[in-house]
């Protein structure tokens, strides 16, 4: 028995961290995901609502469309529900990773077993790998994306540590074994669907390959690094093939949408500094982080915190009246009901106007940790984690240093498709905890010099210490905490006190120019900065304690880290909580049924059993909510069509204004709008909605975009249609229509459209469809026909004379090429899995490699 737990010594302790990790993932949810209650993110409802008519006719047919007539008058739904058949081969790895438990427990047990893996593949001992792992999952910001809903962009953080070790272990010479790891963790990575994620950490796995090429010079083992360079070529290339269906579908719809394609409409004259080859500039950095801002990785409320929490479904506003600090206030007489109310408008968090969920904070202990790493710790790996720190950091300050953002903008391929640059932190929030625990381990496996590293510790704990002895005893240091949103804010409330009747020396009682409302605000919000400050400078000080006391060997190493871990725990726990709590969950009981709350607009409309028609809900008309029960004209898409983006820029968008005109109308008729909900919230039937699809009397053919733009301004779309003149050989001329012309839709479904069509003479056939340019397949009685573009958006056919059946299907040939190419490196990853377990269990029985070295990235490269 005790040959046999010496020999899978490594593997218990290795389940023990799995058990610890799963307890806590599961305690800080608890009782929320045991009882089942819900979050309904903002994002995850949006999700919902855009995804049910393609969820509905799934479980009624067990047919997936990859089309969507739930928003936008109809679009492919590759970024909306992506699933193939080959991403259902691995699906189940995601599974054993989240440790079966209940959501979202299971995905911040996910985030904690990936770096888990990462640390141990690296020969961290087992409880600093467990330390490093607690560090990482809990990381401010993971907590916060839950509570958004950002569940892919989560997903993917999650598979990106685990993807590492791979790479790490392909370069210690364990060809097979690293290669099948990495592969396998990159799926799941690529499979997660959030590019932008993928993208930042491609410059971490680039820096990894450069310093393991730098330590393979000095130990002149450039072989190795090649061989294993090459197998981790291969495995990149199987987990992307593996992905192959969503990546390209992805990559040429993006050519259609507005992140990959300007619209093709001449613009007004401006400034072409702020145009790149993707998004605008302005765009790319609406959301850049402060440079003092950064300070938020060691002082949560460095800028107050958040502007937002989410609470029972819905995101609630945090203002200053909110605080404890605030009502004391009032009770002290110090500012009166009035002017309590007048805080309730300013947010607690006072940093850029764009507002947040909750600010990126690593761990006040882990900071100090991580500026040790960079005195102790030696290698190229070392170098770079620091090097991908700092890069993080300046270019997540986006618009607030945009010399470094113009740089990335022009030698970077993909950085302008990317916007919400200071979401680029994800990189600092992997690359401080794991330098951190480097150097934990360095502690812990070089007791021999422990005294050599007494002044290092002094040094890095005593500048976190100041930083924070500073931010309390002088938090203006970090920037005013009155900003240029808060004048902004403050000029409306006055504005609006005026237009009721008060006179301006009144309404300044309840202004910045009140010197008792500035006076509190400024305490109020340098009271968030003083309090966290002092919290940051207790945990930094308790951390210094034990380790202290282990260099001077009066602890253990296991209880020292044991104490440690639990610090950190017990500082990004409470952090955690105020971004994410019970109050934030739905109780199960109140989330049955739809869940998208059905307006009586809703009600109304839904009595119109008829199977395909549009609703132009005006008041929402930006919402997805609307999607769930309704085809829409508008809806909400971060990557929508561009021509649909220029029809609602030049008419749709004018019904939102009020300043709508016959030509507007004319378009939302085209577009089969039966229904219009007025500001009011009315619904109103149209008669004038064209319907799915009629005969023109004549074709225009013009040569420009803009051309047949105009030309939608002053044709009337029930008798005439405009086209590019590159469809004039497939369309030709219309002749007028003849009593009695009909076309019915006789069947629907959001992949395959079937009409009839009886006429005396054929002519054009305009489709209420939005036309695609590749994916949709028309035939006419059985004969395949190409579709033409008309009216800008539109489908149309040209049809003989007669009775005739036209159906339309959407199913990419692409799609099952992909998906074939895709099996297959599924497979063959799966078989090199295989083999690394196969050749693992034939080595079994070699002694394991010593724990009392430091960890493989410190001690291969120094």
């Amino acid at each position: 028995m005790q040959s046999i737990i010496s020999r899978y010594k490594s593997l218990f302790t290795f389940l023990a961290g799995i058990i610890v990790i799963a307890g806590i993932a599961f305690a800080f949810f608890y009782p929320d995901a045991a009882e089942g209650n819900q979050l309904r993110q903002h994002d995850m409802q949006q999700g919902a609502a855009i995804g049910q008519e393609a969820k509905a006719y799934a479980e009624a047919t067990g047919e997936v469309s990859r089309w969507t007539n739930s928003l936008f008058s109809g679009m492919p739904n590759f970024q909306i529900s992506p699933s193939y058949p080959s991403s259902r081969l691995f699906s189940w790895i995601g599974s054993v990773m989240s440790l079966g438990l209940p959501s979202p427990s299971s995905l911040l047990a996910m985030m904690m077993v990936g770096f888990f893996i990462l640390l141990i593949v690296m020969k961290m001992r087992w409880y600093v790998a467990l330390l490093g792992a607690i560090a990482y999952g809990f990381s401010s910001y993971f907590i916060i994306i839950i509570g958004a809903g950002h569940i892919w962009k989560f997903v993917t953080l999650a598979y990106i540590p685990p993807t590492i070790a791979g790479i790490i272990l392909c370069y210690r010479g364990r060809y097979l074994a690293g290669g099948a790891m990495a592969a396998v963790f990159a799926m799941m990575q690529i499979a997660s669907n959030h590019v932008q994620m993928t993208y930042y950490f491609l410059f971490v796995i680039l820096a990894i390959v450069i310093a393991k090429l730098v330590a393979a010079i000095r130990a002149k083992e450039m072989r190795r690094w090649g061989i294993a360079t090459g197998v981790l070529a291969i495995a990149a290339g199987l987990a992307v093939t593996a992905n192959s269906p969503s990546l390209y579908l992805t990559y040429e719809y993006s050519k259609e949408t507005m992140r990959g394609r300007h619209s093709e409409l001449s613009q007004p004259a401006t400034d072409n500094s702020n145009s790149t080859a993707g998004l605008d500039k302005d765009y790319i950095t609406q959301y850049s982080y402060q440079p003092s801002e950064t300070f938020s990785l060691l002082i949560p409320n460095i800028k107050g915190g958040a502007s937002a929490k989410p609470e029972k479904g819905r995101m609630t506003t945090l203002g200053l009246s909110d605080l404890p600090d605030a009502r004391e206030m009032v009770a002290n007489g110090k500012i009166d009901s009035m002017q309590e109310q007048y805080l309730s408008y300013m947010s607690q968090y006072f940093g850029d106007p764009e507002g947040t969920n909750g600010p990126v904070y690593v761990g006040a202990l882990i900071f100090a940790l991580f500026i040790l790493g960079c005195m102790i710790v030696r290698g190229p790996m070392k170098w770079a984690l620091v090097i991908l720190t700092v890069f993080s950091i300046v270019l997540a300050w986006g618009r607030h240093a945009m010399v470094f953002t113009d740089i990335m903008l022009s030698i970077a391929p993909m950085y302008s498709k990317f916007r919400t640059v200071e979401s680029i932190l994800v990189i600092a929030e992997f690359t401080m905890p794991l330098l951190a625990v480097m150097a934990l381990q360095q502690l812990v496996a070089d007791r021999s010099r422990l005294d050599s590293y007494r002044r290092p510790v002094i040094w890095s704990f005593g500048i976190t210490l100041a930083i924070c002895a500073i931010a309390f005893i002088a938090p203006s240091m970090f920037g005013s905490v009155i900003t240029d949103n808060d004048r902004y804010i403050d000029n409306m409330i006055t504005s609006q006190l005026m237009q009721q009747g008060y006179d301006a020396a009144t309404a300044r009682q309840f202004s910045l120019q009140n010197p008792a409302i500035y006076s509190a605000i400024e305490s109020l919000r340098e009271g968030l900065i003083s309090t966290d400050a002092i919290r940051s400078f207790v945990i930094t000080a308790l951390g210094f304690v034990m380790i202290m006391l282990y260099i001077r060997r009066r602890i253990s190493a296991a209880i020292s880290m044991a104490v440690i871990g639990v610090i950190v725990l017990a500082d990004l726990y409470s952090v955690n909580k105020r971004y994410l709590s019970h109050d934030s969950f739905v109780p199960r009981q109140l989330t049955a049924g739809a869940p998208i709350e059905m307006t009586p607009a809703d009600r109304t409309i839904l009595q119109d059993t008829g199977m395909n028609y549009r609703v132009m809900d005006i008041p929402r008309f930006y919402s997805a909510d609307p999607s769930y029960y309704h085809k829409m004209i508008g809806g909400y898409h971060a990557a929508k069509l561009t021509r649909y983006q220029d029809i609602i820029d030049r008419h749709l968008a004018n019904f939102t204004r009020g300043t709508e005109s016959d030509a507007d109308w004319n378009v939302l008729n085209m577009l089969n709008a039966r229904y219009i909900v007025d500001m009011q919230g009315q619904p109103l039937r149209n008669p004038e909605a064209l319907g799915n699809a009629w005969f023109v009397d004549r074709v225009s053919y013009v040569g420009t975009p803009d051309e047949e733009m105009a030309a939608l301004s002053v044709i009337n779309p029930a008798s005439a249609a405009v086209a590019d003149r590159k469809f004039e050989s497939a369309l030709g001329s219309s002749a007028p229509k003849t009593p009695g012309d009909t076309i019915i839709e006789t069947s629907y479904a959001p992949n395959r459209l079937t009409y009839t069509a009886n006429s005396a003479k054929g002519g054009v056939a305009v489709f209420s469809e939005v036309y695609f340019p590749w994916g949709w397949k028309a035939t006419i009685d059985g004969q395949e026909v190409p579709l033409s573009r008309v009216n800008y958006v539109l489908r149309a056919l040209p049809l003989p004379a007669g009775k005739h059946e036209i159906v339309m299907t959407f199913d990419p040939q692409s799609l099952h090429t992909t998906d074939t190419a895709a099996t297959i490196a599924v497979f063959l990853i799966y078989l090199a899995a295989a083999g690394a377990i196969v050749t693992a269990l034939r080595k079994g029985g070699r002694k394991p490699e010593s724990e009392t070295q430091t960890a493989e990235t410190d001690a291969s490269e120094s």
